[in-house]
């Protein structure tokens, strides 16, 4: 979600990529229907693993709420932005909802610090 909304929102004026430390190997049905019914298409997104080298290459760092070193090494490199987002997997779809609008809102606040930045 928050990759598609950096997207969106920053047109093309950043590189942005989203992986996760135990991706599975589709995206969470729920969490296409949400960000579907805002006019996002997901459809065609795939999870991926986050690798070193993405942290290594990367200006800003976002830990969606991971918390510890074993699954989550992006917590403990400099620069990284912890927005503590609940997993919407098991979720209703009422939740998911607030989790897609939490997203939304950290990406819009971190573009606008981005922005300010340059």
């Amino acid at each position: 979600m928050a990759e598609a909304f950096f997207k969106k929102y920053a047109k093309n004026q950043f590189n942005v990529v989203s992986a996760g430390t135990s991706p599975s190997s589709n995206l969470n049905p729920i969490v296409v229907s949400v960000m579907d019914e805002i006019g996002i298409d997901l459809k065609n997104q795939q999870p991926q693993l986050l690798l070193d080298s993405m942290i290594e290459n990367s200006h800003k760092t976002v830990n969606m709420g991971c918390m510890d070193e074993e699954s989550c090494p992006s917590l403990f490199v400099k620069d990284v932005d912890d927005w503590n987002v609940d997993d919407p997997k098991g979720k209703s779809i009422d939740d998911v909802r607030k989790i897609r609008d939490q997203i939304k809102h950290g990406v819009l606040n971190l573009l606008n610090s981005l922005e300010s930045d340059n």
